[in-house]
């Protein structure tokens, strides 16, 4: 209970105070984050990788956008059967049966281009194939032959091939999979490839970019960060960059930062520098030294000034969630709630008291307007004599009002 009342309390301070991050945002609007599926730890749920242990060059790609060998660098046939959508640069092969499935990604598929091509300042994704699955073990059929494969992935991407898989059915039963955002996520490693070619870049940057470039939003990745920074646990980018945490606490930490660094570097005031950075990564230069040609200072510099931001970001909200706040959240609310019920049956017990008055008043004028005029003869054995030439008998007009009789003159 605790749990889910502090996620709405978090959803309700993202909207009140826009702290927010997004991954696409308006030409002059701050970045702000996107709301999507959640996740179950820091990974983002279609590339979901054990953290490496050690520093390999193999460790410095990301699972889902594994690095291929010469012998591997064959691009496989289309799966028999399958039918292809051609866009140009874009070629969507599917099952006939999915083909509702996919017109959200031939949607989707020219803006996500255009906005990799935005953030890294030059033409990316000349030719993309996109293989869609029905099921996960299907999508792994279609991988090259003998190349790396993510076990839990919903997406994958082959970016010296320009290859990539997804899966249209979930791995997991409860997992939200929002195949628009598993295939941006893609797109990216395949986007960020193609500009800076062969050279590495490290592990966490990669990643980031293509967290950030999908649109993905996790409520889970958001509270790890803002605990981490209140706890000062946040992890030293330089230790990311060798190699990823083993520990399953500490891996998630290094994911939000990856998504949140790539946040803070293509603000919309940085975005001329961000494409600078990757120019200078194109040109096999060192992400720290690219970091110092594009905004002129040193990748220490540039985390000291993310630490800042994010603090800014990211503190109060532990505070504010935490189990006493939001413990006399729900019982604030629940007197707010009381309040409002009980003021709102006060005013309908006096509306029912007047509606009853008036109905009492319009009773009684009805009662009281009941008046009978009768002419009453008067009576034959009358001892009062008569007016000489007056008839023997005469009409006497008589009122009753209020039960009373009166004689009318």
């Amino acid at each position: 209970m605790v749990r889910v009342v502090s996620r709405l309390l978090l959803l309700l301070t993202l909207l009140l105070f826009g702290g927010r991050a997004s991954a696409v945002e308006a030409p002059d609007a701050e970045p702000r984050e996107r709301t999507g599926h959640t996740e179950l730890s820091g990974p983002s749920p279609h590339a979901v990788e054990p953290p490496a242990v050690d520093t390999t060059a193999h460790d410095a790609q990301p699972a889902d956008a594994p690095r291929l060998g010469e012998e591997h660098a064959k691009i496989p046939a289309v799966a028999a059967g399958f039918s292809t959508y051609d866009g140009g640069w874009i070629r969507i092969t599917y099952h006939p049966s999915s083909r509702e499935r996919i017109d959200p990604l031939i949607t989707a598929a020219d803006d996500a281009k255009r906005e990799l091509e935005d953030w890294l300042g030059r033409p990316v994704l000349d030719k993309v194939r996109v293989d869609v699955a029905r099921t996960p073990g299907e999508m792994e059929t279609l991988a090259p032959r003998g190349a790396p494969y993510p076990e839990y992935a919903s997406g994958v991407a082959y970016p010296e091939l320009g290859l990539v898989l997804l899966t249209l059915t979930p791995r997991f039963p409860n997992e939200n999979l929002d195949l628009v955002q598993v295939f941006r996520h893609e797109l990216a490693h395949v986007a960020l490839t193609d500009a800076v070619g062969a050279h590495p870049i490290p592990r966490w940057f990669n990643e980031g970019f293509a967290v950030m470039a999908s649109g993905e939003t996790s409520f889970e990745r958001m509270w790890t960060l803002s605990t981490a920074t209140i706890s000062d646990r946040l992890l030293p980018l330089a230790q990311v960059e060798r190699s990823f945490p083993s520990d399953e606490n500490k891996a998630s930490i290094a994911y939000a930062e990856a998504a949140d660094v790539l946040r803070f570097l293509i603000r919309r005031e940085d975005r001329h520098r961000f494409r600078a950075l990757v120019g200078e990564l194109g040109e096999g230069g060192t992400l720290d030294h690219a970091a110092r040609q594009a905004y002129g200072v040193d990748l220490v510099t540039l985390e000291h000034e993310w630490r800042e931001a994010v603090a800014k970001r990211y503190t109060f909200w532990p505070i504010l969630c935490s189990g006493t706040v939001v413990w006399a959240g729900v019982m604030g609310l629940f007197a707010w709630g009381w309040r409002k019920r009980r003021a709102r049956s006060k005013a309908t017990l006096a509306r029912w008291a007047q509606d009853e008055a008036r109905e009492d008043r319009l009773r009684k004028l009805e009662e009281n307007a009941r008046i009978h005029i009768v002419l009453q003869r008067a009576p034959a054995e009358t001892t009062t004599p008569l007016p000489s030439g007056a008839p023997s008998e005469i009409d006497v007009p008589r009122v009753q009002h209020d039960g009373t009789w009166h004689t009318l003159h």
